[in-house]
């Protein structure tokens, strides 16, 4: 199994949105190295869904359950099919996340404008530690 962090605006998509439909394809990503990612996902893989812009926080936990199908007509893109496992105890911020110094490595912090990045299994244990404290 592999951990990935996935971003979204909550005003356009939020974690209450994803519990309430209780599944979602998550398209519209349109970056070449997160499109990528993308498609490195498999099911089962668990993904921490992060509110960009104002909150900046990682709230849930979610589960990739389908792997990446084309997403447009041009067949270009990417998107996989994820739903919600649970919510965190409390938001890890991006303050925490800058704060940690076991974090340094984190992908959203060194490529920040990448909505889909990737996390290591120690980086994963700290994060779920960080958000079940």
């Amino acid at each position: 199994m592999r951990y990935w962090l996935l971003r979204s605006e909550p005003d356009a998509y939020s974690w209450d949105d994803l519990v309430r439909d209780g599944a979602t394809e998550w398209n519209g990503v349109r970056n070449y190295t997160a499109r990528n990612f993308l498609k490195d996902m498999a099911p089962g893989d668990q993904a921490l869904f992060y509110h960009s812009n104002t909150e900046k926080a990682a709230v849930g936990i979610m589960e990739i359950t389908r792997a990446w199908q084309p997403d447009g007509d041009d067949g270009k893109w990417a998107s996989v099919a994820v739903k919600p496992v649970r919510k965190l105890a409390r938001p890890v911020t991006l303050a925490m996340l800058k704060a940690e110094p076991r974090l340094a490595k984190l992908e959203v912090l060194r490529q920040s404008r990448l909505s889909v990045t990737p996390v290591r299994d120690d980086e994963w244990a700290v994060l779920l530690a960080l958000g079940d404290a």
